[in-house]
């Protein structure tokens, strides 16, 4: 199965890859500069990765949770990704991606963090199926 994790934000969205359960890369990061050139990019990055399931991170059991599952849903149908997604919490990814850059992060703003932490993500999700 070929698998990408999303790390939606508002300025960047993270992606990370994986064909076999035991590695993740991630993915240079989608610059966001409006909802329909974001989405047809993830979209030219699912159809060249031939992904069969999306894994997109989210605040699970926070306040934000409900609100956060509109947008992505919303944010899926701009995508129009016909395969399965699947739902992972984020909790920590962004800082835990922090901590693996060390002292880069100050100058780091090109969404590698972002991706990162997609990867977290995916990880975690992969792992959840062992």
């Amino acid at each position: 199965m070929k698998y990408i994790a999303i790390d939606l934000g508002l300025k960047r969205i993270g992606l990370a890859y994986s064909a076999h359960k035991d590695i993740v890369t991630p993915l240079p990061a989608v610059q966001r500069k409006n909802r329909n050139q974001a989405s047809a990019e993830v979209k030219k990055v699912l159809r060249e990765w031939e992904v069969e399931c999306v894994v997109i991170g989210i605040p699970l059991g926070g306040s934000s949770e409900d609100e956060m599952r509109r947008r992505i849903e919303h944010f899926m149908n701009l995508v129009d990704f016909k395969g399965e997604i699947f739902y992972q919490d984020e909790a920590g990814s962004s800082k835990e991606a922090e901590s693996m850059m060390k002292g880069e992060i100050k100058q780091i703003r090109d969404g590698r963090i972002d991706s990162i932490s997609a990867m977290i993500i995916l990880q975690r999700y992969l792992y959840s199926l062992k």
